[in-house]
């Protein structure tokens, strides 16, 4: 079963929030009117994409807002169920065999996909792990000395040296690095002087 999906507010490269959706709205909008000055950019934890959100008005306001376009949506599928309905591009040798499936098309497609997600899921889960760091890393470190370097460290699963290279990184932007990327089994970094 998948988990509730988290979010992660930097003002700079100072972490603000971490936590599901309503938390870090909540947050987010107490350092807005707060009013700092430092760029504000969010993070969906499990994709590292930057996303944004209307903070005009109250909290409540705000919550609301999301609320309301986080509606399910209606139309083709079975959207009660979870299922949407979305095109697929297929060669008609994959049609034809999938014709021929005794469950239907869709369930057939569901079972392929599951089977190949229960394949490698560890693998799997350190892929997107390391896809979400790598876009949370060119949204706020691109600039960062060695950047290029743990980027390539990053990909090549060689902790140590992805370690060694944020090492003068802020702290808050090392420390979420950490929990983005669990299967790295983190030791501590020694604190660089910022």
């Amino acid at each position: 079963m998948d988990t509730e999906p988290t979010f992660t507010t930097f003002a700079g490269v100072r972490r603000v929030v971490s936590g599901d959706l309503r938390t870090m709205l909540a947050e987010t909008k107490r350092e807005i009117d707060a009013n700092s000055g430092e760029p504000i950019l969010i993070f969906d934890d499990q994709t590292g994409r930057q996303v944004d959100f209307d903070f005009r008005g109250t909290t409540d306001e705000v919550l609301a807002r999301v609320e309301t376009t986080s509606a399910p949506r209606t139309g083709p599928g079975r959207p009660k169920l979870g299922v949407i309905s979305r095109e697929v591009s297929l060669l008609p040798r994959h049609w034809e065999w999938l014709e021929q499936q005794p469950t239907g098309i869709s369930a057939a497609l569901r079972r392929l996909v599951d089977d190949e997600r229960k394949r490698q899921p560890n693998k799997e889960r350190a892929r997107l792990a390391r896809e979400a760091a790598s876009k949370f890393m060119w949204a706020i470190a691109g600039n960062f000395a060695d950047f290029e370097e743990a980027s390539r460290a990053l990909f090549a699963g060689e902790k140590d040296k992805f370690s060694e290279h944020i090492a003068n990184w802020p702290s808050d932007v090392r420390e979420h690095l950490q929990r983005l990327l669990p299967e790295f089994t983190w030791t501590p970094i020694p604190v660089a002087v910022e």
